[in-house]
């Protein structure tokens, strides 16, 4: 890159020399062209100072001319008569070419007017030649004018030289100074090459240390923020696989078991076969929990839309009705319409149904309710059974974990410990939490919390332009079944 920058600087200060050079030696030739002028024109008016006659000869007229015609810098004059120098202008000429020989005969031979080259100890000399007569002189008489052309243009090689030499410096400043910064603000880059070099499947855990507020440190904190969604995914993955082959365990070797030791007999078939397929049904329920909360990591798990909180508390009391024969009650219930997703808070909900009743017994009370206060949506399922030790309220919302011990009689409803698990997930995933804490009177309350988010507001007498004027009424209609439902309810 350097090189190519130095190229474009030394390519136009060589064209600029030629440039220059060209023009000089058109000022040159220029310059001769009007000694020669100058010449004629003193010629015609000049006069001898003595006798105010015209000059007799020609060597006393070029003596006169180079007398008031003074030359310019890097300029001489001399006289050539019958072949051999006579007089020279009174500067100091870089070079006396009037006492080199050859030079003298050489342009006494020229023929009339000539301009030329010569070489010279001070380099190239531009030449014009001038041949004077004057009447009645029989003498060879010629002026000659030597235009040092090396000699001026030194002065513009020098400036060159100074472009040349100020470009190059200013270049080595510029290259030393971008090696420089390039090695300070590619170096977070070269960070990221090194640390996605040693991060492997086994270790994610590596991040990069980037200060500043530039693009180059925002590359580095996305790419940071890349790894923890890496790591996450890879930690959920993993735990995944841990939490499945551990749980699987078991029921694939009871189901190996009791295959191997099969015999004959009708009966004992008959047991086996029921064990059998009593553990794939749990094995069926523990592989439906875990895909569940793998998706919940997912962006896709919730599907939000208008719920009305009074249909969901009432039907889901009308579902878990089957749960087991318990006292059901429907509590306090708002009447409101959120943004959630109304099938995921069902699915919770009813897992802490299920969940009441492994922990109550027949005709134990189990109340489900709802409440908005302070723009929070609140949805607990209470039960009147043993509770919860204040040592495992957390701990029971952990996978694979259970506390307490279930007072039902049907010894098939002993879950696997992923239940409050999955309460749990869907919660964050509408951006809440869950909890649980003693219930009044005793027993277990189970509170889901979540943010409220309320769709925009519309008035009762304007249609639903999606349904044809009908999605009104067809709200209004359900609410009335729900209100319906609640009284009855509430009524048992």
């Amino acid at each position: 890159m350097l090189l190519l920058v130095g190229a474009a600087l030394a390519a136009p200060t060589f064209g600029i020399t030629v440039v220059w050079q060209a023009q000089l030696d058109e000022q040159v030739d220029e310059q001769l062209r009007r000694e020669a002028d100058k010449l004629r024109r003193f010629a015609k008016t000049a006069r001898e100072p003595s006798t105010g006659r015209p000059f007799p000869d020609a060597a006393s007229l070029l003596t006169a001319f180079m007398t008031v015609n003074l030359p310019s810098r890097d300029e001489t004059f001399f006289s050539i008569v019958d072949g051999h120098a006579d007089r020279r202008s009174p500067n100091q000429a870089p070079a006396r070419l009037d006492r080199d020989e050859a030079v003298v005969a050489r342009l006494s031979q020229v023929r009339g007017t000539e301009i030329g080259w010569l070489d010279s100890a001070a380099g190239k000399v531009r030449y014009g030649v001038v041949p004077v007569r004057v009447t009645g002189d029989r003498h060879d008489v010629r002026l000659v004018v030597l235009e040092f052309r090396d000699r001026q243009l030194r002065e513009e090689r020098q400036v060159g030289q100074m472009i040349l030499v100020t470009g190059g410096g200013a270049l080595v400043c510029a290259g030393l100074a971008s090696w420089l910064v390039a090695g300070r603000v590619l170096a977070p880059i070269r960070l990221v090459r090194q640390t996605a070099e040693q991060i492997g499947e086994s270790d994610l855990t590596r991040r990069l240390t980037v200060s500043g507020t530039d693009d180059v440190a925002a590359l580095a904190h996305t790419f940071n923020h890349m790894l923890d969604r890496l790591e996450g995914a890879f930690t959920t993955q993993r735990r995944f696989l841990d939490e499945v082959a551990h749980e699987l365990r078991t029921p694939i070797t009871v189901v190996r078991g009791h295959l191997e030791l099969m015999d004959e007999g009708e009966e004992e078939r008959a047991e086996t076969r029921a064990l059998l397929v009593d553990e794939l049904d749990r094995m069926s329920r523990i592989v439906e929990d875990l895909l569940l909360l793998a998706k919940a990591e997912r962006p896709d798990f919730l599907a939000s839309g208008e719920t009305n909180l009074t249909d969901l508390v009432v039907d889901v009391v009308a579902k878990a009705r089957a749960l087991g024969d318990r006292h059901w009650r429907v509590a306090h219930v708002a009447e409101a319409v959120v943004l959630v997703d109304g099938q995921r808070l069902t699915q919770a909900l009813m897992q802490l149904a299920a969940n009441a009743v492994r922990h109550t017994r027949d005709s134990d009370l189990v109340e489900v309710g709802s409440l908005v206060r302070e723009g929070r949506v609140v949805l607990w399922v209470r039960d009147s059974g043993p509770g919860v030790g204040p040592e495992d309220r957390e701990r029971i919302f952990g996978r694979f974990t259970q506390a307490g011990r279930v007072v039902s009689s049907d010894p098939s409803s002993t879950g696997i410990g992923l239940g409050l698990a999955i309460v749990l997930e869907i919660a964050q995933a509408h951006g809440g939490t869950a909890w649980v804490e003693e219930a009044a009177g005793g027993g277990a309350r189970f509170v889901i919390d979540l943010p409220a988010h309320f769709p925009l507001q519309r008035g009762h007498h304007e249609p639903d332009t999606h349904r044809g004027g009908r999605g009104e009424d067809c709200r209004l209609r359900r609410t009335r079944s729900a209100h319906q439902r609640l009284r009855h309810f509430r009524g048992r």
